[in-house]
């Protein structure tokens, strides 16, 4: 029990994490272009995710069945624990996996780098199943049906659509004076970036779900039949709560790589973007596919400077984003695979109670170094330094004196 009491802190941490880090997805650049102010593009934000988690939960089924093979089906559905394999172990695997997602997302954080929670969540699960039960431990056709394909065709197909999106705005207005223009897409980002943030809801908030929902599958209390038709209302409330909140504190951090570091946006672009994130997300999640939102984001604002004829793309910066896409899963699986190890070598309350301390240490001093040189609302949006390509202003670098991250 205290495992799982554990384990279910630890998942709402994760959503937490979720929400500040993949704030940017939606509202980057709206704030970058001043069509929203940056306090109240997260406040919406986290209104829209909150409202976005009760509308499906077709991803959080998903995540029951698709990832971690430590259940099977049997005859009458219930979704039994697979034989051989202990409630506690099962608890302990997916609870180490959480901890390599969070760790994941916030060093990740730490230096603005906009990569996939979705993915560092994956790979955490993955790296501490195969730890625990070797390969066999993973449902690779689930992992790879729902899981790497989309991730590798999403960021591609929301760049294509973007880029295509932007040409035909400037197509059908290159006879609007350019200020009634930019006034006027203005407003339509407030919905293209409303509407992310419903499908951001809709999407990431199922999968904290999703794993909280496979942890009470595991010990008993939950049948696997359940989770297609609803979940217990605590858990989409408090799953739904927590990615608000983490909305609304806002990851100003990977707000501004996104907003001013990747492409010197206008409404237009912005509007482009965010109508073709929206698009994408939501039929992934009609479908069930745990897609990442970053990589749909990402890839739909460069598209909107690829779709405008002589807009900036600061490659270096996408190419900074590219590794970290790579290296997300394996990383993450490598966190996970370790702190498996230790809680088992430990003995499985010790174990757990440790890896969550080593959790909450790690945490701590990624928090206590980024307000080394913070961004926050107030310089999100200064103008980007060309010759770092670094997150923080320069004024702010050079005040703290200490090495720009």
């Amino acid at each position: 029990m205290l495992i799982l009491v554990l384990l279910v802190i630890t998942a709402l941490g994760f959503d937490f994490t979720n929400g500040f880090h993949d704030t940017g997805n939606a509202m980057a650049t709206s704030i970058a272009t001043g069509a929203l102010k940056p306090k109240v593009a997260v406040g919406l934000s986290a209104i829209l995710n909150l409202v976005g988690a009760f509308l499906s939960v077709e991803v959080a089924a998903t995540i029951t069945k698709d990832v971690l093979s430590i259940q099977q089906t049997s005859g009458d559905d219930k979704g039994d624990i697979i034989t051989g394999l202990s409630p506690t172990t099962a608890l302990l695997i997916i609870f180490a996996g959480l901890i390599g997602g969070i760790l994941w997302n916030l060093f990740t954080w730490l230096f603005g780098l906009p990569s996939s929670s979705s993915h560092a969540l994956f790979g955490g699960l993955i790296g501490s199943g195969i730890a625990a039960l070797g390969l066999s431990g993973i449902n690779w056709h689930g992992v790879l049906s729902k899981i790497i394909i989309p991730g590798l065709l999403a960021p591609l197909i929301a760049c294509l659509v973007a880029a295509c999106g932007t040409w035909m705005i400037f197509a059908i207005t290159k006879r609007i004076e350019e200020s009634r223009k930019e006034q006027g897409f203005r407003y339509g980002q407030i919905a293209s970036a409303s509407l992310v943030s419903l499908a951001h809801g809709t999407g990431d908030a199922q999968k904290t779900m999703g794993v909280i929902a496979m942890a009470l599958i595991v010990t008993g209390n939950l049948d696997a039949s359940s989770v297609s038709h609803g979940l217990p209302f605590w858990i989409v409330f408090s799953c739904a709560g927590m990615i608000a909140l983490g909305t609304y504190l806002g990851g100003w951090r990977i707000i501004r790589t996104l907003g001013k570091g990747l492409v010197e946006i206008s409404s237009p672009q912005g509007m482009a973007a965010e109508a073709s994130s929206a698009a994408i997300i939501l039929t992934s999640s009609a479908a069930g596919m745990a897609l990442s939102t970053t990589q749909v984001a990402t890839g739909s604002i460069l598209g909107s400077g690829v779709g405008k004829k002589g807009a900036t793309v600061r490659w270096a910066v996408a190419g900074r984003m590219a590794i970290a896409w790579v290296t997300t899963l394996p990383a993450a699986g490598l966190v996970g695979a370790l702190c498996f190890g230790i809680a088992h070598l430990l003995g499985n309350v010790l174990g757990a109670l440790v890896i969550f301390g080593l959790l909450i240490a790690a945490s701590a001093y990624m928090y206590w170094r980024a307000q080394k040189n913070k961004v926050d609302a107030s310089n999100v949006n200064a103008e980007w330094d060309d010759s770092t390509n670094s997150i923080i202003p320069a004024d702010v670098a050079t005040e703290t004196k200490t090495p720009v991250a």
